[in-house]
């Protein structure tokens, strides 16, 4: 028993709501592939390496949250490594679908909304601004926690190494900004809100020492790690809503 490939998209053009998104990418069906989807491949990014465990596996489609085309690429040709990522989908009629600041976004099965309904943050709602579109969640724990535990909390949460720019690391966090992968420079966000605490994915030299110049504890878990939640969300939706075959391919990124 499968679905059509039409039925999967709308599913998802629906859920996501890509078209109101200034995106880096183009969100949605990148590269089309056979009409009849029976096995869904999930992953982080499109890559060689889930790309191969997807044609290993005869998976119809891949489901990624990173992509293969991206507007600060401009142009680019299908030769060299690009190309072996490319040519094995169109020769095994792989669809893959991406979707980058909307599954970021989402209030329920966003990377950041996931990531905090494991911390256990209350009262989420949107957080984040690009061109007019919110990237992540904000919310409250229910009690404060001091840095250094949330530190280790997050370590056990996400599986990865966790770097803290922090005040004080002493200090009691409750209120908490989330946009995960490479949003390091909006801790300026989390301060001009009056937030406690940012997490992301990734953190540079000068955001090491001008976030907790600016009074805010700065978590950085890890690019990959902190996205690894709402493909899975997406994963579960998408079976829940069709009843198929899906699979959730994990890469070994320790950025």
């Amino acid at each position: 028993m499968g679905i059509d490939r039409i039925q999967l998209n709308d599913f998802y053009q629906n859920l996501l709501k890509p078209e109101t998104f200034s995106d880096y990418c183009p969100n949605g069906l990148q590269i089309e592939g056979g009409g009849s989807i029976k096995t869904i491949a999930f992953a982080v990014s499109a890559t060689l390496d889930s790309i191969t465990r997807a044609l290993g596996h005869k998976a119809d489609a891949l489901v990624v949250h990173h992509g293969l085309f991206w507007k600060f690429h401009g142009c680019k040709t299908i030769t060299g490594t690009f190309a072996q990522r490319v040519k094995p989908l169109i020769e095994a009629q792989i669809n893959l679908f991406a979707y980058h600041l909307p599954l970021d976004a989402h209030p329920d099965i966003g990377n950041a909304a996931q990531l905090g309904k494991r911390l256990g943050l209350q009262q989420q709602q949107p957080f984040g601004d690009f061109k007019g579109s919110p990237t992540g969640i904000r919310g409250a724990l229910p009690m404060p926690v001091i840095a250094d535990e949330l530190k280790q909390i997050l370590v056990d949460t996400l599986q990865h190494p966790v770097i803290l720019a922090s005040p004080d690391s002493s200090a009691a966090i409750q209120s908490i900004g989330i946009i995960t992968g490479g949003a390091n420079n909006d801790w300026q966000l989390a301060a001009n809100q009056g937030l406690d605490a940012y997490i992301t994915g990734e953190i540079s030299e000068h955001d090491w020492h001008d976030s907790q110049e600016a009074g805010v504890h700065m978590f950085a878990g890890g690019h990959h790690a902190t996205e690894r939640f709402g493909i899975q969300a997406l994963m579960q939706a998408t079976r829940d809503q069709f009843n198929i075959e899906c699979i959730f391919f994990d890469s070994d990124n320790p950025a």
